[in-house]
């Protein structure tokens, strides 16, 4: 019995002793009154020329000029130049402080100063809870820590974690950037910056807009994924998220990616991209393709990988492997092709051909391999196709196919019949961004189906060579043929010729890869 008691007495010795740690405790004071008319229940505690009003709480130590100090509701009010220390990391200052000790929070007010072991806090109203270990401000503050200044209206700053909430109309700077955001919240120990709201970075040379994100202000990189877009090097990148690197001068996005050339009028989509500035050089991959602003039209071109190298100046777009193009009354195909946007022209190229390759393929199936063009109802290869466009009034200008030129078009009257012409070279100029004339050069050859303008009856198969081949192009169909320097040539009726005499060597309708429309060009 007399241990319980023992145990007892102890618990309740050290409940009073904890209790007695939480009482303020009044430690000096210049002078001390009462007033229980006016002031009733109040500790009345002044400063004179050499003692300061010096108050204890829980390791907090208050200093004032004047205090109000309740001993019944363990809570004083603190007035003139009051300071709070607690250890080595809180400072605070202000003018007006009030404190309940039983609820361990703080208001402090009028020019308050807030120092923790980062950050520099200035605000009128500071609300501190040291049971939570938290301190806010709802009516504007200012943040100072060795990398940033941050204003914002209103605010929360967690001890243990060195973390600010901030909820109205945030601005965190420095020398180099500048954000401002509606919702934010920022880690002083890591100058990472983390918002939750309509949100831009401003860089020397670059702006990001995001909803939601990340960006480290001393490192100056990032990750942007609601809304992102960056501004960056006179092009705008868009993405379900994006990548920043100020340092590398990098950045990446990832789906639903576009970056839009606002110099050349140039924009380039895909689900993944990457800009290096310093480089001058983006790559887009995975279902990637490009747009090309023309006057009155556009240019749509889809490769597996896109590239945009070069200064704004003298920009080229480039494409590897199955790269289509498609544009008005106009789409082609090839393994590669090049745009140079200073000169306007446009290059597409096959893969160099192996040792291998140059032996055993026949010429049908290199035509196979070849750059193809379809232009309305024509369809038109080479080894190496150019289009050129005039660089003031933007639209196309004219046409090369280089080596192996060869055009052909399906009869519109006969079943399985094809107009062909074939030459080394192809020149062709464009009206309005449609094809007017054509030219083949060197070794022409020709296959034409003669019909009655009236009856519509075919008269017969026109086989010819000549030195040089000029054609009119009306409402994208072939409407006359000129033929130069000694051309030889016969009209044969349609029964004397067996079928591989109906068609040139290199022969190859390619129509079932036309692309239709720029929707069955960028389907995925």
């Amino acid at each position: 019995m007399k241990l319980k008691l023992s145990i007892i007495f102890i618990l309740l010795f050290n409940v009073l002793l904890s209790q007695e740690k939480k009482i303020v405790q009044i430690i000096e004071a210049g002078s001390f009154d009462k007033n229980e008319i006016t002031l009733p229940g109040a500790n009345i505690l002044k400063k004179n020329n050499k003692i300061r009003v010096h108050l204890l709480h829980d390791g907090m130590d208050i200093w004032s000029d004047y205090a109000l100090f309740y001993k019944k509701n363990n809570s004083f009010k603190a007035r003139g130049n009051v300071v709070v220390k607690q250890g080595d990391s809180i400072e605070l200052y202000s003018e007006i402080l009030d404190y309940d000790g039983n609820e361990r929070k703080i208001i402090a007010k009028k020019n308050v100063v807030f120092n923790s072991t980062n950050t520099n806090l200035k605000t009128q109203i500071l609300f501190h809870d040291r049971e939570l270990k938290e301190i806010y401000f709802e009516k504007g503050g200012v943040v100072r820590d060795s990398s940033n200044t941050i204003k914002s209206t209103e605010g929360k700053y967690y001890l243990e974690s060195s973390k600010y909430e901030f909820n109205k109309r945030v601005n965190v700077y420095n020398d180099n950037t500048d954000i401002k955001s509606k919702k934010l919240d920022y880690y002083s120990n890591s100058n990472k910056v983390f918002f939750y709201g309509p949100t831009v970075i401003t860089g020397e040379d670059y702006r990001i807009f995001s909803e939601k994100g990340f960006y480290n202000t001393k490192s100056k990189n990032g990750f942007f994924n609601t809304k992102a877009k960056i501004e960056y090097s006179n092009r705008t990148i868009v993405g379900d998220s994006l990548i920043f690197d100020d340092l590398k001068k990098y950045a990446s996005g990832t789906k639903n990616v576009t970056i839009t050339d606002t110099i050349n009028k140039t924009i380039i989509k895909g689900d993944f991209a990457e800009v290096f500035k310093e480089l001058d050089s983006a790559m887009v991959t995975k279902n990637a393709y490009a747009i090309k602003l023309l006057e009155k039209d556009s240019l749509f071109i889809k490769a597996d990988t896109l590239f945009a190298v070069g200064p704004d100046e003298n920009r080229f777009i480039k494409g590897r492997y199955n790269v289509k193009f498609f544009k008005t009354n106009m789409s082609g195909k090839s393994d590669k092709f090049t745009m140079n946007q200073k000169s306007g022209l446009i290059k597409l190229i096959r893969n160099k051909l192996s040792k291998r390759e140059q032996q055993i393929l026949t010429s049908r199936e290199i035509s196979k391999k070849n750059p193809v063009i379809w232009n309305g109802e024509s369809q038109m290869t080479g080894d190496e196709i150019h289009i050129i466009r005039n660089l003031e009034t933007n639209q196309l200008d004219s046409l090369k196919i280089l080596n192996n030129a060869f055009v052909i078009e399906k009869d519109s009257f006969g079943i399985d019949n094809y107009n062909q012409i074939k030459g080394i070279d192809l020149f062709g100029n464009f009206k309005d961004n449609e094809l007017e004339k054509i030219r083949l050069d060197r070794n022409t050859e020709m296959i034409y189906y003669l019909y009655d303008e009236e009856s519509k009856e075919l008269i017969g198969i026109d086989k010819a060579i000549c030195s040089s081949i000029l054609m009119t192009i009306n409402n994208n169909k072939i409407d006359e043929i000129i033929f130069y320097t000694n051309p030889e040539g016969k009209v044969y009726p349609e029964s004397e010729l067996e079928i591989n005499q109906k068609i040139l060597n290199g022969f190859n309708w390619r129509i079932k890869e036309r692309i239709l429309n720029k929707k069955n060009l960028i389907i995925k």
